[in-house]
């Protein structure tokens, strides 16, 4: 078990100005961490129990977000959506073809796992969200002005 309680914290540089989307990257984060701290590699069999639950969670959850964050693309035609969303279903079908692998009875390490989907949401935000952020910076004015 790791003595440091956070594998990442939250920064406002992750922030995209949406408090909808940003308190749903920080709930994604808040898993991350959560995997983080249950990652075991002297009891694979505790590691294991744990990951068949959170992966379910973590699937769910990132379904729930990319809808959000798809609507809210389409709403405001986002001229960006089609390509996000691809990049989207692709981090979807990683992480279904991780779950196969697990319920086929491979051995997926926890922490292999948790850095796959750190990296993937910290990347993802800092460069995919940060685009839509921008053009909802650029349509939201006229917006509210109309």
């Amino acid at each position: 078990m790791s003595s440091n309680p956070n594998l990442v914290i939250w920064s406002n540089t992750y922030s995209v100005g949406i408090k909808l989307i940003d308190d749903q990257h920080k709930e994604l984060l808040d898993l991350v961490n959560d995997m983080y701290n249950h990652v075991n590699n002297d009891d694979e069999a505790a590691e294991r129990a744990y990951f068949q639950g959170v992966i379910k969670k973590t699937a769910d959850y990132v379904k729930i977000h990319f809808a959000t964050e798809e609507k809210i693309m389409k709403a405001t035609n986002f001229k960006g959506y089609s390509g996000h969303k691809l990049i989207h279903d692709s981090f979807i079908m990683s992480v279904v073809d991780i779950i196969n692998q697990f319920e086929s009875g491979k051995r997926v390490p926890l922490i292999s796992f948790t850095n796959f989907i750190k990296d993937w949401i910290l990347t993802h935000i800092a460069i995919m969200d940060k685009q839509y952020f921008e053009h909802l910076l650029k349509v939201m004015p006229r917006k509210s002005a109309a």
